[in-house]
Order: structure tokens, then sequence, then C-alpha cells
């Protein structure tokens, strides 16, 4: 008698045995095992076979995205050829369906012809490839799957991901993500990343070190060569809501103005306009890269401002390059690998990126657009 049934914790030791049968290396541990199951944002289904486990599946779902990740599958080789793999993924497909999700992604060996197979059998196309991503030095094809029946994502221009290497950093980071798209001669690095974020700052949030300036971020960019300009729905200086020292915001009001009067000089033009969705894929068709400022509520409970780089858009979603990569204290290196996959081409539906690019009480909504000289 065979059944799929929800992940409990007292499956861990099957749970471990799987993996050890299934995988040589990239093993998920012990910890990660509990973490998955204590997490509220993943579908993590086993499948039982006469008493034992005979494959588990784990699917993670990004939160404020409609995007789900298969993030690992393993059968019991005794028990190959009855069809669980296949079960649990359809079975997984429609748990995420029915969490909002549009699309499903993995990754899968380039080597393991049968579970290629299987995968375009199930309706999996090829959209990337990762070199030399497992720990046998194997490549890994990315595919993916509209699990809403929508059209698939359109072709993404080679935008290259980029991880802030701070808290702070998400402006550069995502700068130098548009920047190196445009020419890939330009070299991102830690160190740029910084004097970037010297460059743009706002100085003073409301707690910590301040975010980056729209203004500011454009004006580093024409500094490294590239034309700029930038779309903001309301005058005057940003993201001083909840700011309540007075000193604070004189200083962030005069950053601001430092910033828009040197934007005069530079000639570079501000335009006081809500930028709309439509505008935002005209300029990436043709060609140009968009940094978007969002509300991080979605995506971590924070309601912080968080930049972000436009990678393409379709009918139903606008994609975006996340460069905040969270990396959990019991994370292997691999693990890490996985995640950062997670922050690349994020789909947002497009209902949800209109409330989604609106940051503070002000609904600050605010965009970057880059091109070549």
């Amino acid at each position: 008698m065979s059944s799929i049934r929800k992940a409990v914790a007292t499956d861990i030791d099957e749970l471990l045995r799987l993996e050890a049968l299934a995988f040589q290396g990239d093993r998920l541990s012990r910890r990660s095992f509990k973490r998955w199951l204590r997490h509220s944002g993943c579908v993590f289904l086993v499948r039982e076979e006469e008493g034992a486990l005979g494959g588990y599946i784990l699917v993670i779902l990004r939160r404020g995205t409609r995007l789900a990740r298969l993030y690992s599958l393993a059968v019991d080789p005794a028990h190959q050829g009855r069809g669980i793999a296949a079960g649990l993924i359809e079975r997984a497909e429609q748990a995420a369906r029915d969490a909002g999700a549009l699309y499903m992604r993995l990754e899968v060996a380039g080597n393991n012809a049968a579970a290629i197979n299987l995968y375009r059998k199930l309706g999996y196309t090829q959209f990337g490839l990762y070199r030399d991503y497992y720990e046998d030095h194997s490549d890994a094809l990315r595919m993916e799957k509209c699990i809403h029946r929508l059209e698939p994502a359109s072709a993404n221009r080679a935008i290259p991901w980029i991880s802030q290497t701070t808290p702070f950093t998400c402006g550069p980071a995502s700068l130098m993500m548009a920047m190196n798209g445009l020419d890939p001669d330009y070299c991102p690095s830690p160190l740029e990343e910084v004097q970037i974020w010297r460059e743009a700052t706002t100085i003073f949030m409301t707690s910590g070190h301040g975010g980056c300036h729209p203004v500011g971020l454009a004006l580093a960019a024409t500094v490294r060569g590239f034309k700029a300009e930038v779309w903001v729905n309301k005058k005057g200086p940003l993201f001083l809501d909840g700011v309540r020292d007075p000193n604070k915001k004189r200083i962030m009001s005069l950053v601001h103005e430092s910033f828009i009067s040197q934007a005069k000089k530079q000639k570079l033009p501000v335009r006081y306009a809500d930028i709309d969705q439509a505008r935002l894929a005209d300029c990436y068709a043709r060609g140009d890269n968009v940094l978007i400022l969002i509300s991080s509520y979605r995506l971590d409970n924070r309601k912080a401002p968080h930049w972000v780089v436009l990678s393409g858009y379709d009918e139903n979603c606008l994609y975006f390059h996340d460069p905040d990569l969270e990396v959990g204290p019991y994370l292997s290196i691999a693990e890490e690998h996985r995640e950062a996959i997670e922050c690349q081409h994020v789909p947002i539906a497009r209902a949800d990126f209109a409330s989604m690019s609106l940051f503070g009480s002000s609904r600050l909504r605010t965009a970057v657009i880059l091109r070549k000289r």
C-alpha cells in the first residue's frame, strides 16, 4: 500500500537514509531537513512504500513571488520504476499551484539523462545552464514549467546576478548588475560596491546605514560612462517616512538637494512622474537596464526600501534579479549555491508588482534607467 503525505519530524531518519542512497554528494543535512520541516514557505511531501519512505520532494515557495523551486527530489533505488518521482512532482506542482505559484523551476545534472527525460515528459523545458555546478564539477541544466498553463517567460538578456556583500548595499549591487549587463568589460567588485554606496547613499535611514538615492545611483552610473535617467513620482527629499530625528531629516534633505544640484549640472534627466509597467517593459525591450525600488515587506516582512534589477517580462509577470542573498548559519556551500538561484529572474505577478513597487506612507515609486552612451 502506498500513499503521498506531508513530511513530518519523525521522518528525518528515513529522509537521511533516502538522501544517502540517492546522492553521492550535495546532500541535505539533518539540520537542513529540520529547518525545512519547520518552514511554512515550502511543500515537503513523502511517498510511503511498504512501511518505509520510497521517496520525498521538497519545493520552495519564494515569499512575495509566484515562483516555486524544486529544491530536492530523492527516490529509493529499490523502488525505482514505479512512477514515484513523477507522482511526487505532480502532487507538489498541485500544492504549489494552490499556493499561488505560476512557475516551477529546477536544476538537474547535465549527465542525468533519466531525470532530464522525466522532466521533459512532465512538460519542463530548459532555459539556462550552470557550468561546474555540483560537487563533482558536472553542469546543471535549468528547467522551468508554467504550472498555471500560461505562456512561458520571454527569453531574458544576459544580465549577470551579483550578490550584495553588506545588508545596506542592494543599490550598488543592482547598479553593478545593470552596468555589467550593458558592458561586459565593466568589472564589478566588493570595493566598487562600497565606493558606489559612498557616492549614492542618503547617509541615514530609519535605522542603521543609509540606503541609496535614485539620483545618487544615476550619478554614479554617469561617472562610469553610462547614460541614465531617473523617474520618481514625488518631489522633495526621499525616505523621510519614519525618520524622527530632526537632525537626520536635515542631513538627508541636504544630501537630496546636493544630488539634484549635481544632476542639473550633469544634465541628467529627473522625470517627476509615475513610471508604469508598460514603460518599464518598453525600456527593457529596447535594451535599457532598469533598477527598481521595491518594498521588501512581501519578501522578508521588513518594510525596507530595496533595489532590484528588471531581468525580463511577459504578459503575466515582471522578473527581477534580487541582490539580497540570505545565507543561513547551517547551509553548506552547495546549499548556498541553490539559494542563490532563487534570487535570479524572480517572477512577480503584475498585480503584486503594482503594490510592491510603492514604498512607505508617501507611496514612493522610483526607477533608474540605464543605457550605453
